[in-house]
């Protein structure tokens, strides 16, 4: 399986910077109690580093929202996965758990104020790509079997026609979405040459550390810039 990033995307955004965590083998029928602590822990923190700030205004959510102006999306009408999360947060609002796949994404994710996405291998034939959307293009809501279509030229993440998070790292979709019977996941993580790329790399090798530590399995790690658009499991 390939996960690539089209060269309009970087045109659009030369200092993106992906991280890429594969896993494969994963049981997520299982509790995990310490990624369910990790999780909480993470959370208390980020409650207590944002009283009394506007998540919008911090230094970590800003590129993000300069990034959505840059691709023709208004952040103040589409929150970055990060930012929404974050915010939800701050709010006192907390996060529940799930399962312990997206437990340990969540956790991993608020701590390092990264947006960390996690679809399901098994649904994804080829290749996941992060591209222009085209007329062909469907999506499922998260939560909503009521069939969409994305915008010509929005930035996705797609695989094949059926795309899996609209608006870069927007919503995601029904299809792909991690369950109990998930086993195989990778995990994207988006950033920013020049801005949190150290953060980027950190969290993708604390992420496979857990993986590998909880779960028993082997992860495979990359990394995508303009300059080498093409992970390959």
């Amino acid at each position: 399986m390939k996960f690539e990033i089209a060269k309009e995307v970087f045109d659009l955004l030369p200092n993106a910077y992906f991280g890429v965590v594969a896993v494969r083998g994963m049981d997520n029928r299982k509790e995990i109690p310490d990624l369910e602590e990790m999780l909480q822990k993470n959370i208390e923190i980020c409650e207590k580093d944002f009283e009394g700030i506007k998540v919008k205004n911090a230094e970590a959510i800003a590129p993000y929202r300069d990034a959505f102006k840059a691709i023709g999306i208004n952040p103040n009408r589409y929150m970055c996965s990060i930012e929404a999360l974050l915010d939800r947060i701050a709010k006192g609002k907390g996060f529940p758990h799930i399962n312990a796949i997206v437990d340990l994404g969540n956790a991993v994710s608020i701590k390092y104020r990264l947006p960390i996405g996690a679809h399901d291998m098994a649904t994804i034939e080829e290749a996941l790509e992060v591209r222009y959307a085209s007329s062909e293009d469907t999506f499922i809501p998260f939560g909503n079997g009521e069939m969409e279509k994305p915008e010509e030229k929005e930035v996705v993440y797609v695989s094949g026609n059926q795309v899996r998070t609209r608006r870069w790292t927007w919503r995601q979709s029904e299809i792909g979405k991690i369950t109990e019977e998930t086993s195989d996941v990778l995990f994207p993580i988006d950033g920013f040459a020049g801005f949190n790329k150290e953060k980027v790399v950190a969290a993708a090798e604390e992420l496979a550390a857990l993986a590998e530590k909880y779960f028993g399995v082997k992860a495979s790690v990359g990394y995508i810039d303009k300059e080498h658009r093409l992970f390959e499991v």
